[in-house]
């Protein structure tokens, strides 16, 4: 049996974290897993994303304060030791950082470390860290998209990438009835609705998925699943274009397969990605799908279905969603994420 250990840096709502989960979850059933967060306690993750409750057996919490910490190193090192760790996989840098030394120093056998996006190396220092880190830990480098093993390839200066694509559960996302799905979300009948989910964060754009709704005829909704700091400002944002029943704030929804089948369109208006789950589970339920071409987004994209649109632009984003709901395609995208993206 072996023993294999994810390292992330928090355990919130996240792609990074529910593929991580994903892992845990169909991992092979004669391997011990383990999830290291660095950061939080496992109370308050609990609290805050109730789907933790299912592995928290499997759960440790470092609590680690912002800032450099070096004597987690150590902390680390000991236990890894103690859980007896033949694998360590860490997901970005400051696991990287923290996690590849510490399994160094502890002797673990295999360690692994993948890039979920590539865009924080074009910080000068952040590159540099990451360079002195690998060469010192020796990890085997993946990344989840091909555009993300490129940018690893130019800033990393290293050719030794696997490029392994992020999968999904498409048993579990799968078409549904839109009707009985509205009613439970308490979303309106009888119009035409895009939905986005994700952090409510600046860089996940929507901003602009709001002002392309301003574009837009009045039948046509949003709806907007997830929290985050940005919440307050979209809200007013809404009310100062007049759209405060025309945008639908959700919050936090667990069972998201419900959202999706609600939807006549997914829009991701993100800024910057790595490779993002949601346009593969909306996809996976038979949802048409638009992303912004930025990072790995494109990868996600059924090559039948699919539309791209400039990433920052709410008059382009408006018109390929109006042309969207206009003619939906004879296709459906849900045969290309069970082909090139299943989690199994």
């Amino acid at each position: 049996m072996n023993t294999v250990i994810q390292v992330v840096q928090h355990l919130r709502p996240g792609g990074i974290e529910t593929m991580v989960l994903d892992l845990v979850a169909f991992c092979e059933q004669d391997n011990r897993t383990f999830i290291v967060s660095l950061e939080g306690t496992k109370d308050s993750a609990i609290l805050h994303w109730p789907k933790l409750q299912t592995v928290a057996d499997k759960l440790v919490f470092l609590d680690k304060e912002p800032g450099l910490a070096p004597s987690l190193i150590f902390s680390m090192r000991k236990l890894f030791k103690k859980l007896e760790a033949d694998v360590v996989h860490t997901h970005h840098i400051g696991p990287l950082l923290y996690a590849g030394v510490a399994a160094r120093l502890a002797g673990v056998r295999q360690l692994i470390h993948t890039e979920h996006d590539a865009w924080h190396l074009n910080d000068p220092r952040r590159r540099i860290l990451e360079r002195m880190v690998i060469r010192l830990a020796r990890p085997r480098l993946v990344a989840d998209a091909e555009t993300v093993a490129g940018n690893m390839r130019t800033h990393l200066k290293t050719d030794q990438i696997q490029v392994i694509p992020t999968g999904i559960d498409t048993q579990r996302f799968t078409p549904g009835d839109q009707a009985e799905a509205r009613q439970r979300l308490g979303l309106p009948q009888g119009v035409l609705l895009i939905g986005c989910s994700g952090r409510l964060e600046k860089v996940k754009g929507q901003r602009l998925l709001i002002d392309a709704l301003t574009r837009l005829p009045e039948n046509i909704h949003l709806a907007l699943a997830g929290t985050g700091s940005t919440e307050a400002r979209l809200r007013r944002q809404a009310e100062a274009f007049r759209l405060g029943n025309r945008v639908h704030f959700l919050g936090r929804i667990d069972e998201m397969p419900t959202f999706y089948h609600s939807l006549d369109v997914f829009c991701l208006p993100s800024l910057n990605e790595g490779l993002p789950l949601s346009p593969l589970e909306a996809q996976a339920c038979n949802i048409q799908t638009l992303v912004t071409d930025v990072g790995g987004s494109r990868e996600t994209l059924c090559p039948n279905s699919g539309q791209l649109a400039p990433g920052g632009d709410a008059s382009a984003m408006a018109s390929t969603l109006d042309r969207m709901l206009r003619k939906p395609p004879a296709i459906t995208p849900r045969e290309f994420v069970q082909r090139r993206h299943d989690v199994r």
